[in-house]
């Protein structure tokens, strides 16, 4: 299995961003948004350091040759973590980036991720309330903190119970939008995302090769339209050979 490295949602100076062979997949394109199929291992936005330019945003404002066109006015209204996959909503000018970013301050944005944690879920579903915020002491790591955190509310499902080692496939939809909100989440329920860096343990970290989160659909009101937009993309984790993933 690989090493892991700690990546902060925002890259500090000294995290040199592995190099990402992947492609930013283009899911949809009208006038004014585009929907992405993010890869794992790929940062959302640009680092300050050189190194760390390469990254979602970067590929689509300057092109991928031979993938994508360059997209000079691109803005990301929200972002996915490094090692996260799936799918993003981007802005393709100011005024449409600007009704996006209110639909998620609005909390009106609908978002499905799947997830496989380590061990059994005793319940089939549930909802974790846990609120969270800064951990200062340990960046770029958040914490459950009833007395300074922010609400952050998750509800779950699961799809399947995985032996040999035990495992649980879930589907998350956050109500919220915390930093790591679904990883803090699930070792806050003691069974943290297989493949994780920041929230595991050695075991659950070992037991993939990449963070095993994937945003799999977005529901959203076009920015010009005002019609329901839904952004599908698969979940990659065949290797796992689960129906329906």
């Amino acid at each position: 299995m690989r090493n892991h490295t700690a990546v902060p949602a925002e890259p500090v100076d000294d995290f040199i961003a592995p190099h990402c062979a992947d492609v930013v997949r283009i899911v949809y394109q009208d006038d004014d948004i585009l929907l992405i199929n993010k890869p794992s291992g790929l940062l959302s936005l640009s680092g300050k350091n050189p190194r760390n330019w390469d990254s979602v945003h970067h590929r689509l404002v300057h092109g991928q040759a031979g993938v994508t066109p360059a997209f000079p006015q691109a803005k990301l209204p929200h972002r996915l973590d490094f090692g996260t996959s799936g799918i993003m909503v981007v802005g393709l000018h100011a005024q449409a980036a600007q009704h996006l970013n209110q639909q998620f301050q609005a909390r009106s944005v609908m978002k499905r991720y799947w997830a496989v944690l380590a061990g059994w879920l005793a319940e089939d579903q549930g909802q974790i309330s846990a609120p969270i915020a800064k951990d200062k002491l340990q960046f770029p790591k958040v914490k459950i903190c009833q007395h300074s955190g922010k609400a952050a509310v998750s509800e779950y499902h699961v799809v399947q119970r995985l032996e040999q080692p035990r495992r649980t496939v879930v589907q998350f939809n956050p109500l919220t939008g915390r930093t790591h909100q679904l990883r803090i989440h699930s070792l806050w329920m003691g069974h943290p995302i297989l493949g994780c860096d920041l929230y595991s343990n050695a075991h659950s970290e070992q037991q993939a090769e990449r963070l095993l989160l994937h945003a799999s659909d977005l529901y959203l009101t076009h920015p010009r339209h005002h019609t329901a937009v839904h952004g599908h993309c698969p979940c990659p984790f065949a290797e796992l050979n689960v129906g329906g993933l």
